[in-house]
């Protein structure tokens, strides 16, 4: 199913491709912003896919609204003269950053579990035993 959705994202790209070849100037703020708003909501559904959490109607939802909405911050900071815009694409490469840096946790958990199968696995907790001296961690 996954592999349907991306050909026919494909196949609608290329097609694009052929019917506006060149993207006009007061257009590129949109297109860019809007795609870094769309690359956002994928690397971030791409690591809740990962963890397990992943929902079809959250990431549709969010994929829209943050286009729209990133869209939107441009319009106004164009008729205001003022960069807003620069605002979203900061918070949406931060997110982007955080997300791959998830992704890439889980991929070196995989990693670390592969190589060492029945290796069990260390509680991220530790017990601290407090003594009269100092404390102890067991």
């Amino acid at each position: 199913m996954n592999l349907i959705a991306i050909i026919i994202g494909c196949l609608a790209g290329i097609g694009m491709g052929f019917l506006i070849p060149t993207i006009p100037y007061t257009a590129s703020n949109y297109l860019a912003i809007g795609i870094v708003a769309a690359m956002d909501t994928v690397i971030g559904g791409f690591a809740s896919n990962l963890k397990g959490t992943f929902d079809i109607k959250v990431f549709v939802s969010g994929f829209v609204m943050n286009t729209v909405l990133a869209i939107l911050l441009t319009f106004i900071g164009q008729r205001l003269n003022v960069d807003i815009y620069l605002a979203a694409i900061i918070v949406f490469v931060g997110r982007m950053l955080a997300n791959l840096g998830i992704i890439r946790r889980i991929y070196i958990e995989k990693l670390e579990q592969k190589k060492s199968p029945f290796k069990r696995k260390v509680d991220v907790e530790k017990k601290i035993k407090v003594s009269d001296d100092e404390p102890k961690i067991i």
